[in-house]
C-alpha cells in the first residue's frame, strides 16, 4: 500500500511540476502565497476567537455584563476578519485552479494533437476516451489537489497552534497501574486527541481504501455511456434509415448498467464510511467534553477555561482528522491522477516513437510520388501488405485498386505519414500535399471555415473565390449561405460533402493529391466533371486515388492493383498490373517516368 501511495503522490507531482515551473510561474506561485497566507490568517483568527471563549464565558460566569458587551464587540471584529479572509481566499483559490486548469488544457491539447497522436491511440486502443480525461479529469485533478494541499497547510499550522494552546490547558493526568504504580501523563489532553485522532484515521483508510479503484472505474464508465450517446447523435440519420433503434437501446442499458453497478458498489462501500465519519464526528462532539470535564469538577480550571480547552481541543482533533474528514476527495484525486498518469505516459511513448515496432521512413524532394519495399502491418503485428514499390511522376494520376479490405486505405494512411506499422522508405515531392478521405470532415462553423479547412484564415480567400468554387463543383446554391454557422456534416448530403472537398481542392491547389473513394456517392457525370477539373487545372497535380469504379480508369494514367503484395492469396478477379522502380529511383533527383517501363503499364 505504502508502495502505491508513494507512486500516486510522484505521478501527481510529474503533472503538476510542468505548470509550477512554466512561463505562469510566478503568477501562480503569487496566488499560491496568497490562498496560503489568507488561509493561515483564519488559523490566526481562530486563536484568537480560541482566546475570546474563555474571556466571554468568564464574564458570563461571573455576570460581567460590561465584560460581556466588550467581549461581543472584539467578537464581530474578528468575525470580519474571517469573512473576509475566506472570501478572498475562496476567490484567489478559484482563479489559481481555473488559470492552471487552462494550462494544462493547452498543453495536453497540443500534446494530444501533435504528430497525430490522437489517431494513434485510436489506432492502439491504449487510452479510453482521452477527451473526458482532457475536459474532465483536468478539471478535478486541479481541484483537488489545490483543495487538498491548502486543506492539509491549514490543517498543519492549526495543529501546531492549538498543540500549544492545548499543552497549557490540559495539565497532567495520573493514572493508577494497581497498589503498586501509577502512570503520569503531562498534557494528557493532547496525547488524548492524538491517540482518537490516529485511530480514526487508520480505520478510514482501512475501510475506504476501495473507493480508489472504484472511482478510477466509474470515470471510465461514465465517458462511455456518454460517448455512445453522442455516437449515436452524430450518426441519427443512419440509424433511422436502418431501424436500429432496438440495438442501440440495448447498447445504451448494457453500458448504464456498468454505470449503475459501479455506482451501487460505490455506494455501499460510501454508506460504510459514512456510518464511521458521522459517528466519529459525533463523538468527537461530546468526547473532549468527558476528557476535561475532571479538571472542571476538581475547579483546577473555570467554565472559560473549559470551553478554551474544549474548542482548543476541537480544533487539534479536526486538524488531525484531516485525511477522515477529506478521504472522498483523496479518492477521487487518487483515481483521477492515475488516470491521467496513464494518459501522459502514452502521449510521451507516442511522441519518443515507441507506439511502433518499425519504422516507416518518409522523405520529401523530388517530385511526383515514390514508394519503395513498404511493408505494412496491422496494429496486432500481422501483415497486411508487403514489398509495395510504385512511383507516380509529376503531373501523373495512378488508381490504385485492388479488392475490397486488400489495404488500399491503409496504404494512403502510410503514406500521409499516421500509419506507424510496418516498414520501407515513401518519397513525396515538393509542394502542398493534400488527403481526401471518403467522407470529408466538416468542422463546426460557418460554410466558409469548412471550405478553408484546415486553413484558418478569414483574408486567404475572398468570398467572390469562395463563390466561385462552389459553383464550379456544383453547389452554387448554396453560395448565400456562406456565413451561416451549421453543423454542416448533418447539413449536407455524403454527395455534397465529397463536392464541399474537391472545392477545397480548388482554393489550396496541392502538387500531390490523394483520393481516398473521394467520388464514391457522386454519379458519373458529377464524378467525371470533378475530375476534369483537376486535370485541366492549370497547376495540374500528381494524383493517387483509391476506388473500385472502373469509370475511375478514364481518367488516371496508371494502375497499380494492390493485390501483387498481399501476403493472402490473389482473388481470382484481379490480376497484378505493376510498374516496379529500380532502386536509383530513390537516388535521382526525380522520380523517373512511367514511359521507362513499356509493357508493364496499364495505359487509358
Amino acid at each position: 500500500m505504502y508502495q502505491t501511495r508513494r507512486n500516486i503522490t510522484r505521478a501527481a507531482w510529474h503533472l503538476a511540476k510542468w505548470y509550477w515551473t512554466s512561463e505562469e510561474k510566478w503568477s501562480a506561485w503569487g496566488l499560491l502565497v496568497s490562498v496560503i497566507g489568507l488561509n493561515l490568517g483564519n488559523v490566526y483568527v481562530s486563536v484568537r476567537i480560541n482566546e475570546w471563549n474563555r474571556s466571554f464565558y468568564n464574564a458570563l460566569q461571573s455576570f460581567d455584563s460590561e465584560g460581556l458587551f466588550r467581549q461581543l464587540g472584539i467578537f464581530c471584529v474578528l468575525v470580519v476578519f474571517s469573512i473576509s479572509m475566506s472570501v478572498y481566499g475562496l476567490y484567489l483559490s478559484q482563479m489559481l485552479q481555473i488559470r492552471w486548469r487552462r494550462w494544462l488544457t493547452s498543453r495536453y491539447l497540443d500534446a494530444w494533437l501533435a504528430d497525430q497522436a490522437y489517431y494513434q491511440l485510436e489506432l492502439g486502443g491504449r487510452t479510453d476516451n482521452p477527451d473526458q480525461r482532457i475536459a474532465e479529469d483536468l478539471n478535478q485533478f486541479t481541484t483537488y489537489v489545490l483543495s487538498l494541499s491548502i486543506g492539509l497547510i491549514s490543517s498543519v499550522v492549526s495543529l501546531i497552534s492549538f498543540l500549544f494552546v492545548l499543552w497549557g490547558l490540559s495539565g497532567a493526568a495520573d493514572i493508577a497501574l494497581g497498589t503498586w504504580a501509577t502512570l503520569h501523563i503531562p498534557a494528557y489532553l493532547v496525547w488524548a486527541a492524538l491517540l482518537y485522532a490516529g485511530i480514526g484515521t487508520w480505520l478510514t483508510i482501512k475501510i475506504g481504501q476501495p473507493l480508489v479503484p472504484l472511482n478510477y472505474a466509474r470515470q471510465r464508465f461514465e465517458a462511455d455511456f456518454r460517448f455512445s450517446l453522442v455516437r449515436f447523435r452524430e450518426n441519427a440519420e443512419s440509424v433511422a434509415l436502418s431501424g436500429g433503434e432496438p440495438v442501440e437501446l440495448k447498447l445504451f442499458k448494457e453500458r448504464f448498467g456498468s454505470v449503475f453497478e459501479n455506482f451501487c458498489q460505490i455506494m455501499k462501500r460510501q454508506k460504510r464510511l459514512t456510518w464511521f465519519t458521522l459517528g466519529y464526528a459525533q463523538v468527537a462532539v461530546i468526547f473532549p467534553v468527558v476528557v476535561i470535564s475532571p479538571r472542571y469538577f476538581l475547579k483546577q480550571i473555570g467554565l472559560g477555561g473549559l470551553m478554551q480547552a474544549v474548542n482548543a481541543f476541537s480544533f487539534v482533533q479536526n486538524a488531525l482528522s484531516f485525511i477522515i474528514n477529506s478521504y472522498s476527495d483523496i479518492a477521487a484525486w487518487q483515481a483521477v491522477t492515475e488516470r491521467l498518469g496513464g494518459f501522459e505516459k502514452c502521449l510521451e511513448a507516442l511522441h519518443q516513437g515507441k507506439g511502433a515496432t518499425r519504422q516507416i521512413v518518409l522523405r520529401h524532394g523530388g517530385l511526383g510520388v515514390a514508394v519503395q519495399e513498404l511493408d505494412i502491418d496491422r496494429p496486432d503485428g500481422t501483415a497486411l501488405l508487403r514489398g509495395v514499390s510504385f512511383a507516380s511522376a509529376q503531373g501523373k494520376a495512378m488508381l490504385i485498386a485492388g479488392r475490397s479490405g486488400a489495404g488500399k486505405s491503409t496504404l494512403l494512411r502510410a503514406i500521409a505519414g499516421i500509419w506507424p506499422y510496418g516498414g520501407g522508405e515513401i518519397r513525396l515531392g515538393k509542394g502542398p500535399i493534400h488527403f481526401v478521405p471518403q467522407r470529408p470532415y466538416l468542422p463546426l462553423g460557418t460554410l466558409a471555415s469548412a471550405l478553408r479547412y484546415p486553413g484558418t484564415e478569414k483574408g486567404a480567400y475572398s468570398s467572390q473565390r469562395l463563390e466561385a468554387v462552389l459553383e464550379e463543383v456544383g453547389l452554387g446554391a448554396l453560395a448565400a449561405e456562406l456565413d451561416d454557422a451549421q453543423n454542416w456534416s448533418q447539413r449536407l448530403s455524403l454527395g455534397e460533402q465529397q463536392r464541399l472537398a474537391f472545392a477545397r481542392i480548388l482554393l489550396i491547389k496541392p502538387a500531390l493529391l490523394f483520393l481516398d473513394e473521394a467520388t464514391s456517392a457522386l454519379d458519373e457525370v458529377c464524378e467525371a466533371r470533378l475530375y476534369g477539373l483537376l486535370l485541366t487545372a492549370p497547376w495540374r497535380p500528381t494524383i493517387v486515388s483509391v476506388g473500385h469504379r472502373s469509370t475511375l480508369r478514364g481518367f488516371h494514367d496508371q494502375i497499380l492493383d494492390i493485390a501483387a503484395f498481399s501476403p493472402s492469396p490473389l482473388h481470382p478477379l484481379y490480376l497484378p498490373d505493376l510498374f516496379p522502380v529500380p532502386p536509383s529511383a530513390f537516388d535521382e533527383p526525380s522520380l523517373p517516368s512511367f514511359a521507362d517501363h513499356p509493357g508493364r503499364l496499364s495505359s487509358i
